[in-house]
């Protein structure tokens, strides 16, 4: 039987519309990791997840807005190569 880390979620967690599309934001920590991880989880369940980690779950917060504003939310859960570049 294999292990599971201890997943601490942030309170900036959400179900998020715009555009008529509807995703959930996950902002989490794994125990023994300092970096909190950026995903979002489509009406499907298909997920994108940032690559990098940040200092604090509003700095993923904040990462994902940036996002959000730069290419609305279509492009972030269903990005193209020169997206993933710019993005995440």
């Amino acid at each position: 039987m294999t292990d599971h880390p201890d997943i601490k979620r942030s309170p900036l967690s959400q179900s998020f519309t715009a555009d008529g599309i509807t995703v959930q934001i996950e902002i989490y920590q794994l125990d023994g990791t300092e970096g909190w991880t950026l995903e979002l989880v489509d009406a499907e369940g298909g997920s994108i997840v940032w690559q990098e980690q940040f200092a604090t779950d509003a700095a993923a917060f904040a990462d994902f807005t940036e996002g959000l504003e730069e290419l609305g939310l279509a492009k972030l859960i269903e990005p193209d190569d020169d997206d993933l570049a710019t993005v995440h």
